[in-house]
């Protein structure tokens, strides 16, 4: 078990007192010292201190459960739900309100949102109020969840060209049947029940994954 951004050691002790083995990555110094008290001697914890946008990510199966610094959060987010060869099978994550509910609406989708949306189904599991932090930051927080697919929506050695396509469609801002093979686009549209006009943000991850089958992977 990942927490990263583990601070004072609130979730690594929670999640070691029911028996979680818990990698816990700080790099502010006094919370590492606070965290090291607060474990110390706990053989279940491995405190790391490092920078939770670049650490180490383990390389067989693994899960996070963290509270995620507010100003990294997409980048720690594009580190672990970005790569198709990082073995996450589970994250948990409180992150800024905004940023789980943009990356896990059905509409407007978004770039992001249906690239990592080929590989995990993603939740907004709760709103966490900014008045439940001490301090309270200047916004509300939310449970973001990101749970591997046991058969992605698209094959992880095709994932470069599947995002290729995302990139040219989110940054045309024009309808796809007019950036995207046309004749494909219609049928798709009536196939899987979305506008023949539509913009990349009125498909969802699902839709997406379809079309891009649909026109030609490979191409």
């Amino acid at each position: 078990m990942l927490d990263l951004g583990a601070g004072g050691g609130v979730i690594a002790g929670a999640l070691a007192s029911v028996g979680a083995r818990v990698r816990a990555v700080e790099l502010d110094a006094a919370a590492l010292r606070q965290l090291r008290s607060r474990l110390a001697g706990d053989p279940r914890v491995e405190v790391v201190a490092a920078d939770a946008t670049r650490v180490r990510l383990p390389e067989e199966p693994f899960a996070v459960v963290a509270n995620l610094p507010f100003a990294a959060g997409t980048a720690i987010l594009r580190r672990l739900l970005g790569d198709p060869r990082v073995p996450l099978t589970q994250l948990d994550a409180i992150v800024e309100w905004g940023l789980a509910a943009k990356r896990t609406a059905v509409w407007p989708s978004t770039l992001l949102g249906c690239t990592w949306g080929a590989r995990y189904e993603l939740r907004l599991v709760r709103r966490v109020p900014r008045g439940c932090f001490a301090p309270p930051p200047s916004v509300d927080a939310a449970v973001l969840r990101a749970t591997r697919r046991q058969e992605p929506l698209v094959p992880p050695r095709q994932a470069a060209a599947y995002e290729a396509l995302l990139r040219r469609a989110f940054g045309a801002q024009r309808p796809l049947d007019r950036i995207l093979p046309r004749g494909a686009v219609h049928r798709a549209a009536h196939e899987l029940g979305f506008d023949r006009h539509a913009t990349a943000r009125d498909l969802d991850a699902r839709q997406w994954a379809s079309l891009y089958r649909a026109i030609g992977s490979p191409r």
